[in-house]
């Protein structure tokens, strides 16, 4: 791939999903999928003329679309310098995870009484467990980011819906930079088949504390990883 094609993420093979009506939410879209899929990474500056060019969008509508993810948290602007994926904090670590035990545990909290609609929950494990039997830790990886937005999509709100897509995008920063998803994911494939099993059996109490559980679990995790990570120097888009 040449220099051109390298900075733009290879989104020229995008264009076509812009369609007609190009706007500055679907270039948004598409650059959000790249930076979840690690296309982008944490530290990459973004070209505008490169990524302009490749989704044929103009110079506005792709500014429009980085102020759309900046404020989503996955970009950050620096002034005289560009616009950047996001690095984060060790405390956005810490904060995600305050985020994601509040809303998560209050989704299976509410569910009311069983049997609950599971299809969702059951083939993001089913995915995960086939992926890892193949090796493909990255898609174990999908697969528990999709485990959790199908447990938190059981509220049926689409504000929640909204917000954990949020959340998990901004984790998947994280995961690009320790970028090791085998130690971080093959712990909790029995535990998101545990949390499935218990929820199938009607025994939300049980599941709500195993889901804690794990979330504070995995916060341990992360955070002890990622701290080293940072430690170790700055994060650039080559790490």
């Amino acid at each position: 791939m040449g220099k051109t094609g390298a900075e733009s993420g290879g989104l020229a093979d995008d264009r076509a999903l812009l369609g007609r009506t190009s706007t500055a939410e679907r270039v948004a879209d598409i650059l959000r999928t790249r930076i979840a899929e690690g296309f982008f990474r944490p530290g990459t500056r973004l070209s505008e003329d490169s990524i302009g060019g490749a989704l044929g969008v103009s110079r506005n509508t792709l500014r429009e679309a980085f102020r759309l993810l900046t404020h989503e948290r996955l970009l950050v602007h620096e002034l005289n310098r560009g616009v950047f994926v996001r690095v984060l904090a060790v405390e956005d670590v810490v904060d995600i995870y305050r985020t994601r035990r509040l809303v998560e545990r209050a989704v299976v909290h509410d569910l009311g009484e069983p049997p609950f609609l599971l299809d969702g929950l059951v083939r993001a494990v089913t995915a995960g467990e086939r992926d890892a039997r193949a090796g493909d830790w990255k898609g174990v990886s999908t697969a528990n980011i999709h485990f959790h937005r199908e447990l938190v999509a059981l509220a049926g709100s689409d504000r929640m819906d909204e917000l954990m897509r949020g959340v998990l995008a901004e984790l998947r920063l994280v995961f690009h930079i320790v970028d090791d998803p085998r130690a971080l994911h093959e712990p909790y494939l029995l535990r998101n088949r545990e949390i499935l099993d218990a929820l199938g059996a009607g025994e939300r109490v049980k599941a709500e504390r195993l889901l804690v559980e794990y979330l504070d679990d995995s916060r341990d995790q992360l955070v002890q990883v990622y701290a080293h990570v940072m430690e170790s120097g700055p994060v650039t888009a080559d790490d």
